[in-house]
């Protein structure tokens, strides 16, 4: 009987201890590219001793020059903006938009506690009502002080996504219909062609005089000002989404078409078992690039219209002028940058949660 050898039954127990650990890195490195965290994987990867010189060049590649380059523009901007005088001053640098920003974090703490100390006078002024037997005099008082900066954050964000949701309900089915029939497409061609290219800036006066018009009170489940907004973001960012969609459904396998015709579907089945999981990498491009253009558009909608949001903060902070308006606009713009990356991100998390590409 051959004798068991420990040393080699250990050894075979760390090489499948480390072939387990690579394929979950590797399952992950999906993830990882995703979320832009794509650096992550040579990290894990050396710490588990795969070819440690070798990932360390990567991680040099993925985090260590992209470092780098965020170091040399801050040096840069922090050299240069002293130089630069405006009407307000010289061009706040990197430590001045800091301070600003902790001073907005500081005062959004602030709005707060007053809104909270506000709704429970309120709430406490009704118990006592009730208790005094005149509970027809209890009302509900709505805080009347200015946004914070994370209430402005909520409310643009809000509005971007109920416009994207609109014009994705409007846009895929248009797309698929464009996609399938030839006539279709004829017919809606044009009409994409000439309101493509229109600006927010032009859609917003039609926009805002239509909702006045319809919308005669205030008092319905969404502010005038949301509604504007919102469709505005719509109008805009539809057309993206509409054009990949009929992309994407045109570019279908004959052959997929062909068997779809042999086994006689019909058009809803057709519809959702073949056309929307064929064309769904294209869809999901349409929707990323809708995304992005609503979240622009959204920003000048605001400023224009006056509208709560980032936009309007910036407007404002422009028409105070006060020494911290141009920090204070700075950490706007930075917001806006981060935001819109952040929902590029999700989008391209939901696009590799449902469709196959090479990141999963």
């Amino acid at each position: 009987m051959t004798a068991v050898d420990p040393n080699a039954m250990e050894a075979q127990h760390r090489e499948a201890r480390r072939a387990r650990w690579f394929t979950r890195i590797n399952k992950a490195d999906a993830w990882f590219n995703v979320f832009g965290l794509s650096f992550l994987t040579p990290l894990l990867r050396a710490a588990a001793g795969d070819n440690p010189k070798g990932q360390l060049s990567e991680i040099w590649r993925l985090l260590g020059v992209p470092l780098l380059a965020i170091m040399g523009f801050l040096a840069l901007w922090a050299i240069l903006a002293p130089q630069v005088q405006t009407s307000l001053g010289a061009v706040p640098g990197p430590a001045q938009v800091w301070q600003e920003a902790q001073g907005l974090h500081a005062d959004a703490v602030r709005t707060g506690e007053q809104r909270a100390r506000f709704e429970e006078m309120v709430a406490l002024r009704n118990e006592r009502l009730v208790e005094a037997g005149r509970g027809d005099e209890v009302s509900a008082v709505a805080y009347t002080g200015a946004p914070s900066f994370y209430q402005q954050i909520r409310t643009s964000i809000g509005t971007v996504f109920f416009g994207f949701l609109i014009a994705t309900a409007v846009a895929v089915p248009l797309g698929i219909a464009a996609g399938l029939s030839p006539t279709a497409n004829a017919a809606l061609n044009p009409i994409i062609q000439i309101f493509k290219p229109v600006s927010p800036l032009a859609w917003l006066p039609i926009v805002t005089m239509i909702v006045s018009a319809v919308y005669a009170t205030n008092d319905g489940l969404f502010a005038k000002s949301f509604l504007v907004s919102a469709i505005t973001v719509t109008l805009c960012s539809l057309w993206p989404t509409l054009i990949n969609t009929a992309l994407g459904v045109a570019s279908i396998d004959k052959d997929l078409v062909n068997v779809s015709k042999v086994l006689k579907m019909n058009t809803y089945t057709k519809i959702t078992k073949l056309v929307l999981p064929s064309a769904l990498p294209l869809i999901f491009t349409g929707l990323r690039l809708s995304l992005g253009v609503g979240w622009m558009v959204l920003i000048a909608a605001e400023m224009l219209a006056q509208n709560p949001g980032l936009g309007k903060f910036v407007w404002d902070e422009f028409q105070n002028g006060s020494s911290s308006s141009l920090a204070r606009i700075m950490v706007a713009v930075f917001t806006i940058g981060i935001i819109g990356f952040l929902l590029d991100r999700l989008m391209f998390a939901i696009q590799a949660a449902f469709t196959f590409t090479n990141q999963r």
